[in-house]
């Protein structure tokens, strides 16, 4: 429950305590707490039980973690060999490439080969752009290319 609390957040809650409740009646108040706490899982543990006798012997392996989506969806996929096949259908697929086809095509720019075909277009190796080339490329010709306006956005 408190996986994520360092040992000086500890510290500083236990001095925290001392400080609120005082060293006389600090021993009943962790007792108090502990008291509750321990209710409330009592009560979830029976509220729990009564929900799996509900469902029925169909249901007896069900458990409560496997309603947290990530943990359904990893279960699922565990043994499911259409898994294989997804992951080299996203071997072949190309979202860089894909996206700065669609971008030259939106500005009517000839599309330019992608950085993995061997060009030397200013791509760095990861097929991405190398800004400081495009910047002494825009120097050079005098052009800069500046954002659209958005009147809006100011």
């Amino acid at each position: 429950m408190f996986t994520d609390i360092g040992a000086l957040e500890l510290v500083a809650l236990v001095v925290l305590a001392v400080l609120v409740f005082g060293p006389d009646k600090l021993p009943k108040v962790i007792q108090d707490v502990s008291r509750f706490i321990r209710k409330v899982r009592d009560f979830s543990d029976s509220a729990k039980e009564d929900i799996r006798s509900e469902l029925g012997p169909e249901f007896k392996d069900f458990e409560f973690e496997d309603l947290n989506p990530k943990t359904f969806l990893r279960k699922q996929l565990e043994g499911n060999e259409d898994l294989k096949e997804l992951k080299e259908l996203r071997g072949t697929f190309d979202l860089k490439k894909e996206m700065n086809d669609v971008a030259d095509a939106v500005h009517d720019r000839d599309p330019q080969p992608s950085a993995v075909t061997g060009s030397a277009n200013g791509s760095a190796a990861g097929g991405t752009p190398d800004l400081l080339k495009k910047q002494d490329n825009q120097a050079n010709t005098g052009t800069v290319e500046r954002p659209p306006y958005d009147s809006d956005a100011t």
